[in-house]
């Protein structure tokens, strides 16, 4: 199995900015036939919609069986049958991880009324179940959920050029600076020709959003009216040069717009390539 190592500065002691130490923590990284049952692979997120049923499935069987309802406790015996033995077909890697002598056990015991014996069976295949998930859960979420913006272009309305996202995203950082740093020199027309460009290469980046997101709501929550409003505050800070006022909004336009977007996508999209070895 292909193992991944990370390694971790871990803060300690008193002096915890300073005193630095590596660990190193081993994740495992699934197979490569999982991929093909995650978005973009599959339109139809086939292995979480599975999962989802799983977990329904077996939700079911301890309610059943808990209510000595047999009828219905072997006709969710049989949904979660089919699921789960569906995972060593998607994933032939995992077949020989399945205990489906564990399922066979629990079908058998229902038809037989055992339900105490089933329900221990239950418990068992949920431990196996739960083993996977700590080896896998966390890792396949970032390699097939989190956020890609590797192919994602962000086209310029003044040029109608695409550009790379990770060249915007340095041409942003550069402006926001390049604007404190005009006010705090009194350079005001360098700090208002800045805050033009900033302005319009936000609406670009606001029309990538489309790439991932099908309604407005996602981008005007980071890019809506608040940032405009700040950055409204900016500019009338920069007309009557008055550099506590541009401090002051640009630090409010970096929390609500910068910080809240990459809080959201920029570590799990790093982590993503990281794992994924892009």
């Amino acid at each position: 199995m292909k193992r991944l190592l990370f390694l971790l500065l871990l803060l300690t002691g008193s002096h915890a900015l300073f005193a630095e130490e590596e660990k190193e923590i081993t994740l495992q990284l699934p197979p490569a036939s999982l991929e093909k049952w995650y978005k973009p692979a599959n339109e139809h997120n086939v292995w979480l919609h599975t999962m989802f049923r799983l977990r329904r499935e077996m939700q079911a069987v301890t309610e059943y069986a808990a209510l000595e309802k047999t009828g219905l406790l072997k006709k969710w015996l049989g949904k979660l049958q089919e699921d789960y033995r569906s995972i060593g077909k998607m994933v032939p890697e995992w077949q020989d991880e399945l205990e489906t002598e564990l399922l066979d056990k629990m079908i058998a015991a229902a038809e037989n009324r055992k339900l105490d014996d089933l329900q221990m069976l239950q418990r068992k295949l949920g431990k196996s179940c739960q083993s996977c998930h700590v080896d896998y859960k966390l890792v396949a979420a970032l390699r097939y959920r989190a956020p890609d913006f590797a192919p994602v272009r962000v086209e310029s309305e003044e040029t109608m050029e695409e550009e790379k996202y990770s060249r915007v995203m340095s041409r942003l950082s550069l402006l926001v600076n390049r604007i404190k740093i005009a006010s705090d020199d009194g350079r005001t027309d360098a700090g208002i020709t800045a805050l033009d460009e900033l302005q319009q290469r936000l609406a670009d980046l606001g029309g990538s959003c489309s790439s991932c997101h099908k309604d407005e709501q996602p981008r005007e929550r980071i890019l809506g009216k608040a940032s405009q409003a700040a950055l409204g505050k900016v500019r009338e800070g920069l007309s009557a040069g008055d550099s506590k006022q541009v401090g002051r909004h640009m630090g409010e336009f970096a929390v609500g717009v910068c910080a809240d977007c990459h809080g959201i996508h920029r570590m799990q999209s790093n982590l993503r390539e990281l794992l994924s070895g892009e």
